[in-house]
């Protein structure tokens, strides 16, 4: 086997050469580039640029551009003029119509003023009125015209020859009676319009059993007119008689099959009205 076959091992890194390979390794990096700063100008270099410029700008200007910015100008002032006196002409409208307005407005009584005998009537009642306190106004309540006297108040009941009140209703009720309102109705029509002893004849002599309970009832009418209302029962005759419908009673009867039947046990509340023949 040659040399020249031989691999190429790494020779072992020393001090020395490590020493060596730094600076070769700084050579070969690139170098960065530094920025440069540039220092703020001074106060007086900024004034010189600015009064430069200026310069410039004047030397820049013509005749035309100095017509243009006066014209400019002396349009600016008159829009400001224009401006402020519509500003005082609105003051001065405010201040003539809150002028009218206060002007409009009725003088305000002053609180302090002594009451007049009226008021001091209203206030006090009798005792302030009977007392006075100066002779001035005890002669003022003298004169006062005296204050009307109630108008009576009008008959609500008008009272016949024989004294008897005409628009006088008597009224009696029986609740809960045990009989339907229909059975009742066919009755009470028979009575309807009648007098009194009219009335008590053909319910004397009607074979239904409700007719029962409607006798009673009149009874029962007449007898409030004349205790309550000093009438006389003979001169009465029935205004008005009606029977409204009650709760019903429900109960159940057996059938056959095992079934119930409802049975309905209607009641009824009978009203009578009586007054005065005319």
């Amino acid at each position: 086997m040659s040399p020249e076959d031989t691999p190429d091992t790494p020779e072992p890194e020393t001090p020395e050469t490590a020493e060596a390979a730094e600076p070769q390794a700084e050579a070969e990096a690139p170098k960065r580039r530094r920025r440069s700063r540039k220092k703020p100008a001074e106060p007086t270099e900024v004034a010189a640029e600015l009064e430069a410029d200026e310069a410039s700008a004047d030397a820049d200007e013509t005749p035309e551009d100095v017509e243009a910015e006066e014209a400019a100008a002396d349009v600016m002032l008159e829009a400001d003029a224009e401006a402020e006196g519509e500003d005082e002409a609105e003051a001065e409208a405010e201040e003539e119509a809150d002028e009218e307005a206060l002007a409009d407005l009725e003088p305000i009584e002053d609180e302090t003023e002594a009451p007049t005998p009226r008021q001091r009537r209203r206030r006090g009642g009798a005792a302030a009125a009977a007392a006075p306190d100066t002779e001035d106004e005890a002669e003022a309540a003298e004169e006062a015209p005296a204050p009307p006297a109630p108008a009576p108040a009008p008959a609500r009941r008008r009272r016949g020859a024989a004294g008897e009140r005409r628009d006088v209703v008597v009224r009696a009720q029986a609740k809960y009676v045990r009989s339907s309102a229909r059975k009742a109705r066919l009755v009470c029509d028979h009575i309807r319009g009648k007098s009194v002893e009219e009335a008590r004849a053909i319910l004397a002599h009607t074979s239904r059993a409700v007719a029962r309970d409607w006798s009673k009832l009149l009874e029962s009418a007449v007898a409030n007119a004349e205790n309550n209302h000093e009438l006389v029962g003979e001169d009465l005759y029935v205004k008005a008689v009606h029977a409204d419908e009650g709760p019903t009673i429900r109960r159940f009867r057996p059938r056959a099959m095992g079934r119930a039947t409802r049975i309905r046990k209607r009641t009824s509340h009978l009203t009578i009205l009586l007054t005065p023949k005319d």
